[in-house]
């Protein structure tokens, strides 16, 4: 019988799904989201291969909890970054300047690396509602405007952040990016609402 290093079953067996994702999240960093293998991530957590997939059915299922547990993360980051905000664009604003600073500061290319994974289809959905809770203050701050194509509104914002992320990674300085990109989309923002 395994020893258990918690006060119950439940807890160890978080524990250990702990510690194989920490594992796993170690090598993605050091080596990329492709050196996540049953067998690397059992040695780095000095646990058995057999022992993983108690806890995962494939490498890529492991991915596909690392690709959820940082969209959560970045989820909550967002929304601890707006929470403040009473006026929609100033939501806009705060929301657009923190998902940037998420580039700056280099965690964006863990998320970037694990999606080069395939992940099981049947953890597609978990992934896709990962996405929609990032996007879903942006989405209510814009239907809080003048802003009838929300969908467009949305698209627009997507564009702009996606072009400042390529400067910031180019070496541009992250804070002026950031500005920037954040008084041109709420200008342009602005004028949607004005049509």
């Amino acid at each position: 019988m395994p020893k258990i290093f918690a006060p119950n079953l439940a807890a160890h067996r978080e524990f250990r799904r702990q510690q194989l994702m920490s594992a796993a999240l170690e090598l993605a960093v050091a080596n990329g989201a492709q050196a996540i293998t049953v067998a690397a991530v059992a040695q780095k957590a000095g646990l058995s291969r057999s022992s993983i997939y108690e806890y995962f059915s494939s490498s890529a299922d492991l991915v596909a909890d690392l690709v959820v547990e940082e969209l959560e993360h970045y989820a909550l980051r967002l929304t601890d970054a707006i929470k403040d905000a009473v006026d929609p664009f100033d939501k806009l604003s705060l929301w657009i300047a923190e998902g940037l600073r998420y580039v700056a500061d280099g965690r964006h290319m863990l998320v970037k690396s694990l999606n080069t994974v395939t992940t099981p289809d049947y953890r597609k959905e978990d992934i896709a509602i990962g996405h929609r809770k990032l996007i879903a203050p942006l989405r209510q701050a814009i239907a809080a405007t003048d802003i009838k194509d929300v969908a467009a509104a949305l698209t627009y914002i997507s564009s702009i952040t996606d072009a400042a992320s390529i400067r910031i990674e180019s070496g541009n300085e992250p804070e002026l990016e950031i500005r920037n990109a954040t008084v041109f989309a709420i200008a342009g923002l602005r004028a949607l609402g004005r049509n």
